[in-house]
């Protein structure tokens, strides 16, 4: 069982009305939620822990993951309110405002973490999860606790404008990424992280803060993946844009997907995993977020339609 631990919220995606008027629709989503919901899609064994409200974006979220087969039951239901993400798109580029304050998700606290009724394989974090008190501080707790026995892979999805305190927020990224075997960023992650625009130098800085894996995303040019022994690069696959929400996440899914179809998912080996395993459960992520980014919103495809 692969567990996914972060936000779960609704995305607020900008429509037109039938007379032309300005109007936003509400989709599942968020960065942790949207790579659960496309591992349960690919036919991975996946649980989430997050924090779910019982309204009625809640529910939409809840049934969801219902819908992907993936286990809810270890997230923690309040009836605090759910984060509102409204996007804009640019080009087909998305960007966000948060509605975040006192949520169901947010407010997630270290004495609300799980008992896990079995070891993970794998447990994933990332998102605006990671930048915001108190959900964060539970998040790293629950990591630093399960990294000895199950393989941690984070992908911070940094949001510049959403950090209140960027010293804390490094500092806390700085710990949680020392603890993680496997760790993915876009090429702006990558630069805000190591403080470095030279692609080299900053993944020489994050190898040497832990990971025994760094995936780095380019959008349409493909993704690269880095090891301590070599480097894999898969190209990009070609498709009509309609926008790029849940991509990241997508790609996630499918990377981790990809690794467990060829029981690559431990913690056990993976400083030494083999570049045709690499680069294999890279390409399926590629896949995976090519279907994704042809349609609107984070609709991450089922496993029949790669």
């Amino acid at each position: 069982m692969i567990l996914c631990c972060g936000e779960a919220l609704i995305d607020m995606l900008p429509r037109r009305t039938e007379d032309g008027g300005d109007a936003f629709q509400p989709f599942a989503g968020g960065a942790v939620f949207n790579t659960a919901i496309a591992l349960g899609r690919l036919g991975t064994e996946t649980s989430v822990f997050t924090g779910l409200s019982s309204d009625l974006f809640g529910r939409i979220l809840s049934e969801k993951l219902e819908e992907a087969g993936v286990n809810g039951n270890l997230s923690v239901v309040t009836d605090r309110p759910t984060t509102l993400a409204f996007v804009t798109l640019n080009n087909g580029h998305a960007s966000y405002a948060f509605y975040d304050e006192n949520t169901a998700g947010r407010m997630l606290v270290p004495e609300d973490l799980p008992v896990l009724p079995a070891k993970p394989k794998a447990l994933f974090f990332g998102g605006i999860s990671l930048a915001v008190e108190p959900c964060a501080s539970a998040y790293e707790a629950l990591c630093l606790r399960e990294a000895g026995t199950s393989l941690i892979m984070i992908d911070p999805n940094i949001r510049p404008g959403f950090i209140a305190d960027e010293a804390r927020y490094r500092a806390r990224l700085s710990r949680m990424i020392a603890a993680a075997d496997i760790i993915k960023v876009s090429d702006e992650d990558l630069a805000w992280i190591a403080k470095s625009d030279a692609t080299h130098e900053a993944v020489e800085f994050l190898l040497g803060s832990g990971p025994s894996v760094v995936l780095v995303t380019f959008g349409s040019e493909g993704a690269h993946a880095y090891t301590q022994s070599y480097s894999v690069d898969v190209p990009a696959t070609r498709v009509e844009v309609v926008d790029t929400v849940g991509a990241g996440d997508t790609f996630n899914a499918g990377f981790l997907a990809g690794l467990d179809r060829q029981n690559a998912v431990a913690k056990a080996g993976i400083a030494d995993i083999e570049r045709p395993v690499l680069e294999t459960a890279i390409s399926l992520g590629i896949s995976a977020a090519a279907v994704t980014v042809a349609r609107a919103g984070a609709n991450p495809p089922w496993a029949n339609e790669l």
